[in-house]
């Protein structure tokens, strides 16, 4: 996107869809349990459900291939907003001062209004380690993070 501070330009095949519900039962299992998981492929891509319960993300650790389309289902069930950011320690540095309160247009930067549930999917193209995070006033400092490792 033009003018994002970092030069991310998402895939063709990256878009973010609202209001979208997939659910894997292995995926669930290992969610309600809060442990990590890795994503389970579904057709040319996998999908991973992110519940968002007092402010957590649940699971908080999770592992997805590379090269591969992943949909990201993220389901809010708290009555405030949150946002689901991915990124690097600079992505991250830059929206802890950051006033952008609405993300669209990127897959890895999601609002995610209270009550509801929005999918992103994202192609990761190298293995890393990102955090996720939500940078709304007092979440991170609650503990509203997590750990993305893409796996080559």
């Amino acid at each position: 996107m033009v003018g994002h501070p970092f030069g991310v330009r998402p895939d063709a095949t990256d878009r973010v869809v609202s209001h979208r519900l997939i659910l894997a039962a292995a995926v669930m299992g290992a969610a309600v349990l809060g442990v990590g998981i890795a994503a389970r492929g579904m057709g040319a891509g996998a999908t991973v459900e992110i519940d968002i319960r007092y402010s957590h993300y649940q699971p908080a650790s999770l592992t997805v291939p590379v090269g591969v389309p992943v949909t990201f289902v993220l389901r809010n069930d708290d009555p405030i907003d949150h946002e689901w950011i991915v990124g690097t320690a600079a992505v991250h540095a830059f929206h802890r001062t950051s006033d952008e309160l609405l993300h669209t247009g990127l897959p890895t930067e999601v609002s995610i209004p209270a009550m509801t549930t929005v999918t992103t999917t994202i192609t990761f193209r190298t293995p890393d380690r990102l955090e996720y995070i939500c940078h709304l006033p007092g979440h991170e400092a609650y503990g509203m993070t997590g750990w993305l490792t893409i796996t080559g």
